[in-house]
């Protein structure tokens, strides 16, 4: 199967993914992507090397999901342990084709000029890669100084401590770049929201459209699914289990292999909302309050949200949108009768519901195969569940929990 995806529309929408992560600071990505570009464009850069670089920005910390994490980086101009992000950042990007380019920059951006310059680094990687760090940090600062104004009025203030840095974690000449191209007002103007979505969808409109495989959209699922895992020990094997597991109801319910396989992608990005989530809410040891839940309870519609204008996954959009919904319009966000809704969003809940029973969480131990075939039985009976899929996960029991746990069998990035 094959799909006219468009790379910069898949861009924007990995960028929109790692802004949930900031919870209440967006735009960390986007506003790294503009800088950078526009230092480009005071270099005199030919438009396409301009692009890459607020290609750059916008997925530079593709690596983190953790709030936390993202609260130090920001909040800290020499980031703690900020090389584990970039790894892994590099990683992901390197096991997708045609993001692989960025990979060599987004792994060295936190790298000190002198270090850089010690290891031998190909001039062009290492002006990319330490122009990155600048911007970054510039973005930090702004974020730490104008948190109840605007990052103008704090100009001269980010401008000098970047000037101070200049031979040691940045590049002299990137410095005198930065300090040339950030002199205007427009500058720091561009980087509040309403300028800087015209400028994104400035550079939206250079299409980048390339022909991608089924296996070209599951490689980019299992980015996304990689992101929302690493984000709690007690979510590390959940997307793929539930990926694995609604792949095998597909086929049980008869359904062809290319739903199988669009089940299969949705099961990897369901819980994509799961990023705007604070980690101390997923990983509390204990039954949460009333609160924390209606927190949680967004993750399904930021999910949707993020998948819904990305061309080729429209169907798959709507499965991950409703996989919390219930029979009766119990469930949510949207409180539909789960029981009209398509075989395939009924299905990618069951599996959802079925991998978190069997999987350990932080306030409970993973139910085992018996446990849980006993607990969807019940559910069945309750018609809260479907009694043909239900059946299925008990006649196939050792297919179906192996299924589920299929993400302890992932390898790490």
């Amino acid at each position: 199967m094959i799909l006219q995806a468009d790379l910069r529309h898949l861009i924007c929408t990995l960028s929109d993914a790692l802004d949930l992560v900031g919870v209440d600071d967006v735009g960390h990505g986007k506003r790294v992507g503009v800088m950078a570009a526009e230092c480009g464009r005071r270099a005199g850069l030919a438009p396409e090397e301009v692009t890459f670089l607020f290609d750059l920005g916008m997925l530079h910390d593709i690596g983190v999901s953790s709030t936390q994490v993202h609260h130090n980086i920001i909040t800290t101009f020499s980031a703690p342990d900020a090389q584990a992000h970039c790894d892994t950042g590099a990683a992901l990007l390197a096991s997708f084709r045609p993001l692989a380019a960025l990979a060599p920059a987004v792994k060295r951006h936190h790298t000190p000029w002198t270090r850089l310059v010690e290891e031998d680094t190909d001039p062009a990687l290492a002006w990319q890669a330490n122009l990155l760090f600048l911007v970054d940090r510039v973005d930090a600062l702004a974020v730490t100084l104008a948190a109840k104004g605007s990052a103008l009025l704090h100009a001269p203030a980010i401008r000098e401590r970047i000037r101070q840095h200049a031979g040691t974690d940045f590049n002299p000449e990137l410095v005198d770049l930065f300090l040339e191209t950030s002199a205007s007002e427009a500058f720091w103007l561009m980087l509040e929201p309403r300028p800087m979505t015209d400028f994104i969808q400035e550079v939206h409109s250079q299409r980048l459209g390339y022909s991608a495989s089924m296996g070209d959209l599951r490689q980019l699922a299992e980015i996304f699914s990689r992101i929302v895992d690493a984000k709690s020990p007690f979510t590390a094997e959940h997307s793929l289990g539930v990926a694995e597991l609604a792949r095998f109801l597909a086929r049980k319910a008869g359904l062809g292999e290319a739903s199988q396989r669009q089940l299969e992608i949705a099961g990897l990005l369901h819980d994509v909302g799961k990023l705007r989530v604070p980690d101390q809410i997923l990983d509390k040891p204990g039954q949460l309050d009333w609160q924390e839940r209606q927190v949680i309870n967004t993750h399904s519609f930021e999910t949707y949200q993020i998948l819904r204008h990305l061309h080729g996954f429209e169907e798959i959009a709507q499965w991950t949108a409703h996989h919390h919904e219930a029979p009766g319009g119990s469930g949510y966000p949207f409180r539909l009768d789960a029981s009209l809704l398509p075989l395939e969003a009924r299905i990618l809940r069951i599996a959802d519901i079925f991998q978190a029973m069997v999987q350990d969480r932080p306030y409970r131990k993973g139910l085992n195969q018996a446990q849980a075939q006993t607990f969807m039985a019940d559910l069945a009976a309750r018609g809260l569940a479907e009694p043909e899929l239900v059946a299925h996960l008990v006649s196939c029991g050792d297919e179906a929990m192996a299924a589920a746990h299929a993400g302890l069998r992932r390898e790490p990035t």
